[in-house]
């Protein structure tokens, strides 16, 4: 499922996006807010749909050794364990998941060239040479298998993420969040499970109602917690920060004050690291340093008051 850590990232880059559309109204954001959000879900199906493509094309390259005029030996014994893998074959079969592709519109079939591309890179892998190699043929070997793929070579494979950009910008930095998510599905399928246990879109039901409300009171908070950057940035000019900077710490403020249920520390520390990802090298320490100031100073004033035992 879709962590608060993914929604917090959306929230924040809607937060962004909106102060640098003008004209654009709360409601559109929430809008384009929730769109993102679905399309992230979205690419949790096309993931699952992705291996069993590049399968499929090994299985492609088998058959016409087999049919070439002057086979060699290799061409009629090929290794035909990852084509045969039993965990691919389940994906293929599930359908729930053949579904859920379908009624996403989902399809790599306009994606030759990286499913080759992919494909040649697999071979080549040394976790994939032994897997090929083992006389194991085990589920959870050819479990173990598929995750490795998603896991160990995907993240960082630049034509994949070529080819997300290009089918949509919503995918932009998703892919890290849902090759996790895709890999915690594979793992926990069974032999003695014949459904895929697909994951649901959250956690909670409250959720979406959680990215929503977070986006509403970051927007609608915007100029006032600004102002209170500006008076609490001493030495510094708060037009010197930079925008984005400005935006998560705007947006964990606004989280601060208006969810009593999430503890304090929570937020700090889910908003330092989203610094660390999507801001400076040293956004990350300013951050925790101003946060750990300002929210302090609205705790002492009354303005931030939990609910519940240790959360502050």
């Amino acid at each position: 499922m879709l962590s608060r850590r993914i929604l917090r990232t959306k929230v924040v880059k809607a937060v962004y996006a909106h102060t640098q559309c003008e004209g654009i109204t709360p409601v559109a954001s929430e809008k384009n807010l929730v769109t993102s959000i679905n399309k992230a879900y979205d690419l949790y199906f096309h993931l699952l749909a992705l291996v069993p493509e590049i399968a499929e094309y090994a299985a492609e390259r088998i058959r016409i050794g087999e049919n070439k005029k002057l086979p060699t030996y290799d061409d009629l014994h090929p290794n035909r364990k990852f084509v045969d893998n039993k965990v691919i074959a389940r994906l293929v079969g599930d359908e729930g998941l053949q579904a859920e592709i379908s009624a996403r519109k989902l399809s790599w079939k306009d994606n030759r060239d990286l499913i080759v591309a992919l494909y040649n890179a697999l071979v080549r892998q040394p976790f994939y040479m032994k897997y090929m190699a083992s006389d194991d043929h085990s589920f959870r070997e050819d479990a173990q298998l598929v995750s490795d793929i998603y896991m160990t070579m995907l993240e960082e494979f630049e034509p994949l993420e070529s080819a997300l950009e290009a089918q949509s910008i919503l995918w932009n930095d998703d892919l890290g969040f849902i090759l996790t998510m895709v890999s915690r599905t594979i793992l926990s399928m069974r032999e003695s499970h014949e459904e895929v246990k697909l994951m649901e879109q959250f956690k909670s039901e409250d959720d979406l109602d959680y990215a929503k409300t977070l986006l509403r009171y970051a927007i609608a908070g915007y100029e006032r917690i600004s102002l209170l950057l500006d008076n609490s940035l001493q030495n510094w000019d708060i037009e010197r920060v930079a925008l984005m900077d400005q935006i998560i710490l705007i947006t964990a403020i606004a989280e601060a004050e208006s969810f009593p249920s999430i503890p304090v520390r929570v937020t700090m520390n889910e908003y330092i690291d989203i610094a660390k990802c999507y801001s400076t090298l040293s956004s990350g320490g300013f951050i925790n340093g101003i946060l750990d100031r300002i929210i302090s100073q609205l705790v002492d004033e009354g303005k931030i008051v939990k609910s519940g035992k240790g959360l502050l």
